[in-house]
């Protein structure tokens, strides 16, 4: 960088971590920090929440991922990466009837209550690691705009991304978090509109549209894996979960639709970025797609390109601390009957630790690819537990058993994916991807219905009548109506109680904080 390129980018970078923490709001009660309320107890607005999920999921790592996925193999390969949002409806749907059918306030306690202790730290610490990969990939994707890997620059803004989020977490919580992801979405959208008049004319729309070739080898093998990974890659987000409990169910239910309909289409178009380089026949060389032709196309782009990427990370680093927070501070401890007295003080540490800790993958230079098949595919086993909980009989047995065969089959094809060569289908780059997905994931099924077919059937014997389906009609309309009225009221003494020591704390704090 020129002295005044770096004056813009590294001014940019500090104007934008000021606006940020001005714009998050100072969150005192528990229900503010943790689920999103209002100063009157009331849920967060479903359209700020919709907003949060789109761009929380449109990460700085999904973007880059999306454009180079479209420079290897055109349109195919930004329609295969667009593939993943289709899970956030998939996700809401599920969370919308764990909700309503079973009375579930969170992932980890409705697991608690049905599978056990063992099942909920299991699943925690899934969701552990796929916060974990938040962190670094994402702040990865910042320092690549002001260094090369491992250089002090790199490192440096990455770091320094780090230290602005965890600023106005610390002082918003998810509140500061929702209210911060719809000034982002905004700003990420005028600024996709810009590239887009920028790139667009460099082909034409045919041209694009048309580009790749839709066979395994081309793309589609991906596409699939993607596909397969839909039914159970939602479910470990807790950036995603923790947003389908704010609100009420069908308001939230929407909420994610749109969401992961808008996330779908913004994610194709921006892999146009990448398809750019496709026709024209550029090679990345092991640089990522918005890097290379943002650089191609001059200062202005390459900063305006830059700029998506800030605010895109800090959505997602803001929205992963803050479910770091409420996973350490209250529902590990809520796990084995513990709640915590200051919380919030607790979920503050948490977020500090994590944002140290997280980032030695990016300092050690890992790839950002990673952090999305790796997880995606060890999780495999997370489908058949929430989507058919209530329709097969829940049992610990075969949640153990689909749990554990996606992750060791996931962990395995990270350490000798050549053993599982045999499970390959196609000869395409991503053959074993989908082959490990498409056979692990009939594996995962089977092993969660057999036990709960074989439970139920021996209750029948017995004369035992299934007490497992959830609610009654009549009991989810009864809950509905004393929920709405509950709602409609506000209840910061209902669901998310003030301590004390927060009721004090907003006494004395001026109206409008």
């Amino acid at each position: 960088m020129t002295d005044w390129t770096g004056i813009l980018f590294w001014g940019f970078l500090v104007v934008y971590g000021v606006a940020m923490f001005l714009i998050s709001p100072k969150t005192v009660t528990v229900g503010g920090f943790f689920r999103g309320e209002n100063r009157q107890g009331k849920d967060a607005n479903p359209w700020m929440i919709m907003a949060s999920v789109f761009i929380a999921w449109i990460f700085a790592k999904s973007v880059t991922n999306a454009a180079n996925m479209g420079a290897d193999f055109g349109i195919v390969g930004g329609i295969g990466y667009a593939v993943y949002w289709l899970c956030i409806p998939l996700t809401g749907w599920a969370i919308y009837r764990l909700r309503r059918r079973f009375g579930a306030t969170g992932m980890v306690s409705f697991l608690t209550d049905h599978y056990g202790v063992t099942a909920a730290f299991c699943f925690s610490a899934a969701i552990l690691v796929r916060l974990f990969n938040e962190v670094w990939s994402n702040t990865s994707v910042i320092g690549a705009y002001y260094g090369d890997s491992g250089s002090a620059p790199f490192i440096i803004a990455a770091l320094l991304m780090t230290f602005i989020t965890i600023a106005y977490c610390c002082k918003g919580g998810m509140r500061g978090s929702l209210v911060t992801d719809v000034a982002q979405a905004v700003l990420f959208g005028v600024l996709l509109v810009g590239v887009l008049f920028v790139i667009v004319p460099q082909h034409g729309v045919d041209a694009y549209a048309t580009s790749g070739v839709w066979s395994l080898e081309g793309g589609v093998d991906f596409i699939i894996g993607a596909g397969l990974q839909c039914l159970s890659y939602g479910f470990h987000d807790a950036v995603l979960t923790d947003r389908g409990f704010l609100c009420e169910e069908k308001k939230m239910l929407k909420a994610f639709v749109v969401a992961g309909l808008l996330g779908f289409v913004a994610i194709v178009l921006f892999s146009l970025v990448g398809v750019d380089m496709f026709l024209d026949g550029m090679a990345r060389s092991g640089s990522d797609a918005p890097v290379v032709v943002a650089r191609s196309l001059g200062i202005v782009a390459f900063f305006v390109v830059a700029v998506i990427m800030i605010s895109t990370a800090g959505s997602t680093l803001d929205s992963t601390f803050t479910s770091l927070g409420k996973l350490c501070s209250r529902d590990l401890p809520g796990i084995v009957g513990v709640a915590p007295e200051n919380v919030r003080m607790i979920g503050i540490g948490v977020m500090i630790v994590f944002g140290i800790v997280g980032n030695l993958p990016m300092i050690m230079g890992a790839s950002i690819i990673t952090a999305t098949t790796i997880s995606g595919t060890m999780i495999m086993g997370l489908g058949p537990i929430f989507l058919l909980h209530g329709v097969v009989k829940p049992t610990t047995t075969g949640f153990m058993l689909s749990f554990w065969i996606g992750m060791i089959l996931g962990i395995w094809d990270v350490v000798d994916p050549s053993s599982l060569a045999f499970l390959n289908i196609g000869e395409g780059k991503y053959a074993n991807f989908l082959g490990v997905n498409l056979w692990g994931a009939i594996a995962c099924w089977i092993a969660y219905i057999v036990p709960g077919l074989v439970s139920a059937a021996k209750d029948k014997a017995k004369g035992i009548e299934p007490d497992w389906k959830g609610f009654t009609d009549e009991q989810i309309a009864e809950r509905e109506l004393a929920e709405a009225k509950r709602r409609e009221l506000g209840d910061p003494e209902g669901i998310e109680r003030p301590s004390r020591q927060d009721e004090d704390i907003e006494a004395d704090m001026p109206v409008g904080a």
